[in-house]
């Protein structure tokens, strides 16, 4: 099936005994069962649910749909992108493993590894993953796992995926790759060799800024101990915010390709505003455009906090999709717990924001950004 075809139609007709068009919220911390007999099968693998922290259908149905809109034998779901990131990473290293990720990861991402992880006795080596060279030069006997983002957060990079399966086949490494910005509608990266694929689905899956998911999809074994490492955690997601964010992925190929058509339009035309010192847009992939982030840097002369004060109906949020444009501003919230050196080195300054680009029409979108802009510099 076409994409816009499997986001609806994930299974065949229900095979429940209470046919209702829609799965039903599992809103329930456990299940019973009728004896003792019937408990042991479950965990004799004849039994489906036991505790909605070990399994849920609805985080179930959310995990198996990301799946197949990726391409992958199975998924999982989780209580938010980290939680999903996390136990993709740790289904794959352990203490005394080494990672290689990419320089310019999502700040969350990169404090997770950088910080958390290390305390636990992993060791992660940054590298900007443009350089293939590099990538390849901070490979060491115990690397284990090279970790990127499609579409870079917030600098907008499309990552070199076939170089990245290239060198870790080379060096028999897995590959993890978060996949939020792009979606299953622009990009697949499992189909593309990659091994594990997370999103934050607390963005564009769910899609109308309401729940706080995380979803992993990828090769069955690296899944299953995933899904382990959820229920041990306890990251699990929610019954209600599963079925949320499958409601909220019906959408999804509707809600991509009008944001990021209107995020090419925008993005054309702050190219053209003299007062913005750079415009961050992957133009060179796809006439409708590829994703629905634009982001810019203003002019040095430009008082970014009267931009900010002046941008009318648009929201300024410390996150992103969702169907209302929102703007952001990096440095003080997605990548603020970075060291101020780093941000330097990747171009990460107070001028810099972040544009995340709604399902309302382009030219107000437009207008409201142009009136802003002129407002900071008056």
């Amino acid at each position: 099936m076409n994409f816009e075809t499997s986001v609806l139609h994930l299974k065949n007709k229900s095979n429940r005994k209470i046919k209702s068009k829609v799965t039903p919220i599992y809103q329930t911390s456990a299940f019973a069962f009728n004896d003792l007999d019937e408990l042991e099968g479950f965990y004799q693998g004849n039994g489906n649910y036991l505790y909605s922290r070990v399994g849920n259908p609805n985080t179930d149905e959310l995990g198996e749909l990301i799946a197949a809109l990726e391409g992958a034998p199975a998924g999982t779901a989780a209580s938010s992108g980290l939680s999903a990131i996390l136990a993709g990473v740790l289904a794959v290293v352990k203490s005394g493993d080494h990672i290689v990720a990419a320089d310019d990861l999502y700040g969350g991402s990169f404090h997770l590894i950088k910080e958390e992880l290390t305390q636990l006795g992993i060791e992660v080596t940054v590298v900007p993953f443009s350089d293939a060279v590099q990538v390849e030069g901070a490979i060491q006997q115990n690397t284990k796992l090279l970790y990127s983002e499609s579409i870079t957060n917030p600098l907008l990079r499309v990552e070199n995926l076939e170089e990245v399966v290239r060198l870790a086949k080379k060096h028999n490494l897995i590959t993890l790759i978060d996949n939020t910005f792009a979606t299953p509608y622009h990009c697949q990266p499992y189909l593309k060799g990659i091994d594990l694929v997370v999103h934050s689905a607390t963005k564009y899956i769910g899609g109308h800024s309401d729940i706080t998911a995380g979803v992993l999809a990828g090769d069955e074994e690296l899944v299953g101990k995933a899904r382990g490492k959820i229920v041990n955690l306890g990251a699990n997601l929610s019954p209600f915010e599963a079925w949320l964010t499958c409601r909220g992925a019906k959408t999804l190929a509707l809600r991509m390709k009008q944001q990021s058509a209107n995020a090419r339009s925008v993005a054309r035309a702050l190219k053209q505003n003299q007062e913005i010192k750079n415009v961050y847009y992957p133009f060179q992939h796809g006439e409708e455009g590829f994703g629905a982030i634009v982001t810019i840097e203003l002019a040095d002369s430009a008082d970014v906090n009267e931009f900010f004060k002046e941008l009318g109906w648009i929201k300024i949020v410390p996150t992103l999709a969702g169907v209302e444009t929102s703007v952001s501003h990096p440095l003080t919230t997605s990548h603020r717990a970075l060291p101020p050196e780093v941000c330097r080195e990747l171009g990460i300054t107070k001028q810099l924001v972040r544009i995340s680009i709604g399902i309302e029409h382009a030219d107000d979108i437009m207008a409201q950004l142009s009136e802003a802009i002129n407002r900071s510099l008056s």
